[in-house]
């Protein structure tokens, strides 16, 4: 019989595999996907968010752990669980040497990612070299690797993992890690969990998924039935604006607009609806998508004129470009008089005379709602660039309720061996919002944690919290 039976093929999962097989437990990891699509949502990522208390390797200055925990306070508006984000924050500071002893390099931030140079480590060549050297690693180190192989439920014994069904399939194993994800990819699911709003729209029919389409959340739905502990707002999720072109599944990161900040954001009634001068991207990137999802039809404009050119990240898509406000309102269906109103209205409310998109300045709007508080510059300075906006959902906070031994909770006591990790736990600390690599953080400590406690688990297995008197 296996010892420690992994189910996903993602970075929390590929943590937990390669830390159980460290710890001497022979390990087995399904993966929904086909090889060719393995990896999860981390194959789309590209950095982890990390505390550190000076200039260290690629990360420069210092991240102090009070400024992480007061930058996840203000994203998640409080709701989150401290003790776990704390676990977290501490746990990102100490886990670049294990990343790299399995074949993860890492770069310094490139143009155009500066503001979260000091925050975050980048991995050279992204999630999917990521991705790729966790699996290496793992098969050099004996852990067994199903491809294909989706688990649509466990036997259970009360609290404790007996097997995990997939298919006809009955795979048994002393202990269990479920590192799936969350539901994002089930449409339906998705639907029924926004519901219908007061204009007779069903939102999420509007949404396109950045990530896998093999989240589909079967384990998930099956822990919401077996009785586990749950945690998190089934409509709370990585929710980025991405440029509404983007196909249906896996986007990923290119998808994302990177010029909100520099410019404005109109709805389809060409009205503008939020601050896009709020706070660095980095920081707010994520409430955009949710922003638009309760925008009429589910779309928006990000507008920039010619001034803005050169000060972002390029997208895959190109900006729908015009030469006058009446032209670009005209190739994008807005309402000409509408969209020239709104930034007539704009321009004349800017104040400041020091613009600069590094630092938080003085460029900001007065007498007009809502307000831009930085970064705001008359659109006078033609073409014209408009880039449509839809939510891209990347994960759902939806999860099972865990401890910081990352053990699965039933009726508020812990089992013994089954344990849980990544997006499909994420709730515990993301109760909403997002700042940017903090899920990849999650993931990696909590894989790492959960690997640990199940090879343990499984070498001193426990009776419902008995004595461990084969240890004794």
């Amino acid at each position: 019989m296996i010892d420690v039976l992994v189910i996903g093929g993602g970075n929390a999962a590929l943590c937990a595999a390669l830390m159980a097989r460290e710890a001497g437990a022979s390990v087995m990891l399904l993966e929904a996907a086909p090889k060719e699509w393995r990896g999860g949502n981390s194959q789309h990522t590209r950095n982890l968010r990390c505390m550190h208390d000076g200039p260290e390797d690629v990360l420069v200055d210092s991240y102090p752990e009070e400024e992480f925990w007061q930058d996840l306070l203000k994203v998640t508006g409080g709701i989150t669980d401290e003790k776990l984000a704390r676990l977290v924050i501490r746990a990102s500071s100490s886990c670049r040497d294990w990343m790299r002893k399995h074949g993860v390099n890492f770069q310094p931030a490139l143009s155009g990612t500066l503001h979260i140079a000091r925050t975050n480590a980048f991995f050279m060549g992204g999630g999917r070299a990521l991705v790729n050297a966790y699996y290496r690693s793992a098969e050099n180190l004996g852990v067994q690797i199903r491809y294909g192989t989706p688990v649509h439920a466990l036997e259970l014994d009360g609290d404790r993992f007996v097997a995990a069904l997939a298919g006809d399939e009955r795979i048994p194993a002393r202990a269990c890690v479920m590192a799936c994800g969350g539901f994002e990819s089930n449409l339906q699911w998705m639907r029924e969990a926004w519901g219908q709003n007061e204009r007779g729209e069903w939102p999420a029919d509007n949404f396109l998924i950045r990530g896998t389409r093999y989240n589909q959340g079967a384990l998930l739905k099956f822990m919401i039935d077996a009785g586990a502990d749950m945690i998190g707002d089934p409509t709370q999720s990585h929710c980025v604006a991405i440029d509404a072109r983007s196909p249906l599944y896996d986007g990923g990161i290119c998808t994302r607009l990177d010029c909100v900040s520099l410019g404005i954001v109109v709805n389809r009634d060409a009205q503008r609806f939020y601050d896009e001068g709020e706070d660095f991207w980095p920081k707010r990137y994520a409430i955009w998508g949710r922003l638009v999802a309760f925008q009429p039809g589910q779309i928006a404009y990000s507008i920039i004129d010619a001034k803005a050119v050169g000060r972002f990240m390029p997208p895959v898509f190109n900006g729908i470009r015009a030469d006058s406000l009446p032209e670009l309102a005209r190739l994008t269906g807005l309402d000409e008089t509408r969209l020239e109103q709104t930034v007539r209205e704009f321009n004349a409310a800017c104040r400041g005379e020091h613009f600069d998109h590094t630092i938080m300045d003085d460029c900001r709007t007065e007498g007009i709602s809502p307000v831009k508080t930085h970064w705001a510059r008359p659109l006078d300075t033609p073409p014209y660039f408009a880039y449509p906006l839809r939510p891209g959902i990347t994960f759902t906070y939806l999860g099972t309720k865990v401890d910081e031994n990352a053990a699965v909770h039933f009726g508020g006591r812990p089992s013994p061996n089954l344990f849980c990790a990544g997006e499909m736990m994420s709730g515990n600390v993301l109760g909403k919002g997002y700042t940017a690599g903090v899920g990849m953080s999650i993931g990696t400590a909590f894989g790492r944690i959960a690997g640990t406690r199940a090879a343990e688990a499984a070498r001193h297995p426990r009776i419902h919290g008995a004595p461990d008197l084969e240890a004794a």
